[in-house]
């Protein structure tokens, strides 16, 4: 038993850490957990958030697409975990309120900021009467709450297919301490759901609207703390986790 003992407790991955706070936070203010695969159909991953045939992002330098004699049908590896929202409000009535973490993948080079598999997650509210005021709320809630301390947030003009309009969204950290503090970091994309993907999932557009914004759950856990580099989290040195 004394062997026992002495053997040290395991850690948790910065990354699993972050994600069950990122879920605690948005219990709070009513919203759900929803997951889907990685393995994604052409029409979730595209069609169905209005994406447009010729959208770069389609393209090999992007994607990466299963080889056509092995599925009937045309697949990739998501891309973002937005085809989770199609599926959810395919087969669940308004209000909706999700969020969904979950791995993605794109076809590029791994550098500090940059990784060919990473985590995301989306956040999707769907009711009568959504604005982006409601927006605005609910991330600098989320955000004072996940950087622990008073978070203002301001919105750029932007452009993803599947919101209109389409913002990129800044942070700042009010007060305490930390190299953060004072500085507008961009820190997600958001918007206001388009009507065609509202329309494709069965759900009125004149009848309900809602926003829905996705981020970077690596990049959140690099700011937290203070990491540099992506592909730390990714290399299996225990240096790292053993720090969590």
């Amino acid at each position: 038993m004394s062997d026992l003992n002495q053997i040290s407790k395991g850690h948790q991955h910065p990354i699993t850490t972050i994600i069950a706070e990122i879920n605690s936070i948005f219990a709070e203010i009513g919203f759900v957990f929803a997951e889907g695969p990685e393995v994604e159909t052409e029409v979730y991953n595209f069609d169905r958030l209005n994406v447009a045939k010729d959208h770069p992002s389609r393209d090999m330098q992007d994607t990466f697409w299963l080889r056509p004699e092995d599925v009937s049908v045309p697949t990739v590896l998501r891309t973002h975990t937005s085809p989770v929202q199609a599926r959810y409000m395919e087969s669940h009535k308004p209000p909706i309120r999700i969020i969904v973490p979950g791995k993605v993948f794109r076809n590029e080079a791994s550098d500090a900021t940059h990784e060919a598999q990473f985590y995301q997650f989306e956040g999707l509210y769907i009711d009568k009467d959504v604005n982006l005021g409601h927006l605005k709320g609910v991330l600098e809630y989320f955000l004072s709450r996940l950087f622990k301390g008073q978070t203002e947030i301001r919105f750029r003009p932007s452009y993803f297919p599947f919101v209109e309009p389409g913002l990129e969204v800044d942070m700042r950290i009010v007060g305490g301490e930390g190299k953060l503090v004072g500085r507008w970091i961009e820190i997600m994309g958001a918007g206001m759901v388009h009507p065609n993907v509202l329309r494709d999932s069965g759900i009125n557009p004149e009848e309900y609207n809602g926003f829905a914004f996705g981020v970077g759950i690596d990049r959140l856990v690099m700011l937290r703390h203070g990491i540099d580099d992506i592909r730390l989290f990714y290399s299996g040195d225990l240096r790292l986790v053993n720090q969590f």
